[in-house]
């Protein structure tokens, strides 16, 4: 939803056809469009496939109804998209101008922050999300056309939007604006610019992901939990819930997001965040069928999250930075961190503490079948300070433990924590 709104000097007040209580508006007035503010703001590179290829699907969608009202957008970029759950939300009011013929300007960019990443992973298998994070700007046509070499240049839509593409690119000096106006004048219509569109909007929903269709499905036939354990976490974990408000949770290492349904239950906005870029994409397509618009599934390695970027990394903030959650899942995580990627524990716990709100953890001990497995290619002895009387610890130097409870399959721990 858009809230109208004018603004005078430092005033904001409702929009009256030009009038603020009565007293026309001077000429230099500025018409102010405030969005409904997102729960969480996340970034391409944090996407899934499904979820960018969602958002390319809107950002056409809107393209086309424009074209039909005799309007073009200024943009093709990936950005102008945030989420609210599964659901893809399109931000950039200021992209709409009137269309004065010729290609669409924004299709460079398009095809750099969507369509290139998307061929990449539908024809190549190679997940887009780190070239996205290290290009803010996305692919170049002449690096895909390298990367599209040979007979790779004749898989579906790459000839037309990357080879022909950047050849047309490194042969045209004008201006964009230009190159439009001539275009224009040379009759490229209203009509091509929407049957453009049309055949941008097959070609992107016709690419599929062969890594998202086999996605990881043997999470809990392979994992070490018994169904008692499984039963005692979720008694836990909604127990925990019972009585308490919470309006923004983040479920670290979230797996087939079993227990950020538990919280969203509650009507909690839970961020659910996991660096296995192919089961977050089968979480994403469950809570897309359902229609859940308070759960927000993010690709991310918490050992290296998303950093600050952008113009004295000011842009883009980092992911601790965008906000403060009220409850931090951590189930199943820590022995990741520390014994598979080498973080001290105290550095673990430290790092839980400083993202804020009340903690849910979960400790793993060291003879447990998923810690023997990730401690099968370590020196033995190599983590002597790996626990539960350490953890323990570092938890009340940061923590009040209101609740302890170890599982019934003997080797697992859960802790509910409120911050000193």
């Amino acid at each position: 939803m858009l809230r109208p709104w004018v603004r005078v000097g430092s005033q904001r007040r409702p929009w009256d056809r030009g009038r603020v209580d009565g007293v026309a508006l001077p000429h230099d007035f500025a018409l102010v469009l405030e969005h409904e503010r997102v729960p969480f703001v996340s970034y391409p590179y944090e996407w899934t496939f499904e979820m960018l290829r969602d958002a390319a699907v809107l950002q056409l969608e809107i393209l086309a109804s424009a074209l039909e009202e005799g309007l073009t957008m200024k943009d093709g970029y990936s950005f102008n998209v945030q989420w609210r759950g599964s659901a893809p939300q399109f931000i950039d009011i200021g992209s709409f101008e009137r269309s004065s013929g010729g290609p669409w300007v924004g299709y460079r960019q398009f095809c750099q922050t969507f369509l290139y990443p998307l061929m990449l992973e539908a024809h190549l298998g190679i997940p887009f999300q780190r070239y996205l994070l290290g290009h803010l700007d996305g692919i170049e046509p002449t690096e895909m056309r390298r990367i599209f070499a040979g007979r790779r240049r004749f898989k579906k839509g790459v000839f037309r939007n990357v080879y022909l593409h950047s050849v047309a690119e490194s042969h045209v000096s004008e201006s964009s604006e230009k190159t439009r106006a001539d275009l224009g004048q040379a009759g490229f219509s209203a009509e091509l610019q929407k049957a453009v569109v049309r055949k941008q909007l097959k070609l992107v929903r016709s690419l599929r992901s062969k890594r998202a269709d086999s996605a990881w499905k043997a999470y809990r036939d392979t994992c070490s939990y018994s169904d008692d354990d499984r039963a005692a976490k979720e008694r836990f974990l909604r127990e925990v819930l019972d009585g308490r408000s919470t309006r923004l949770a983040w479920d670290l290492g979230a797996n087939d997001g079993a227990y950020a349904r538990l919280v969203a239950e509650r009507g909690a906005y839970v961020v659910a965040v996991d660096a296995d870029d192919v089961t977050v994409d089968a979480l994403y397509r469950s809570v897309r069928a359902e229609r859940l618009d308070n759960i927000l599934p993010l690709v991310m390695n918490l050992v290296d999250p998303s950093p600050a970027r952008g113009w004295r990394n000011e842009e883009r903030r980092a992911f601790t930075d965008r906000s403060r959650p009220d409850l931090v899942l951590a189930l199943a995580l820590v022995h990741h961190l520390a014994l598979a990627s080498n973080v001290p524990l105290a550095e673990v716990v430290s790092w839980l503490h400083s993202l804020g709100g009340s903690l849910v953890v979960e400790f793993v001990e060291p003879h447990d079948p998923m810690a023997l497995r990730l401690l099968g290619n370590k020196r033995e002895g190599l983590f002597p300070d790996y626990r539960i009387d350490v953890f323990e610890k570092l938890l009340e130097e940061h923590y009040v433990i209101a609740r302890r409870e170890p599982l019934p399959g003997g080797s697992r721990t859960l802790f509910r924590c409120e911050p000193r």
